[in-house]
């Protein structure tokens, strides 16, 4: 039963960090030239995962796989929102 909250908690942290990032960055990033490097989805992804470790090791129930999912939720939130920027008009 844990196990099942947990895996749901996750996958909504996931979705949700994807979804804010990509709208983040399709309203505020949209005339920042760094959006459209290809390093930029990486590095952001690397950069949440390392922020959510401290927090993700203080909860005993949450293990360190989801920092590294919640890192790919962002980090693919960056990719897809800057390639909405490059397929916006204006």
């Amino acid at each position: 039963m844990i196990g099942t909250i947990v895996l749901i908690a996750t996958g909504v942290g996931v979705l949700w960090s994807h979804w804010k990032v990509r709208q983040y960055t399709r309203t505020r990033l949209r005339y920042v030239d760094a959006v459209h490097s290809p390093i930029l989805p990486l590095a952001a992804g690397v950069g949440a995962a390392i922020v959510a470790a401290p927090i993700v090791w203080l909860l005993p129930i949450v293990g360190t796989w989801t920092a590294v999912l919640f890192g790919v939720g962002v980090g693919t939130g960056v990719l897809f929102g800057a390639k909405d920027v490059k397929r916006l008009p204006g």
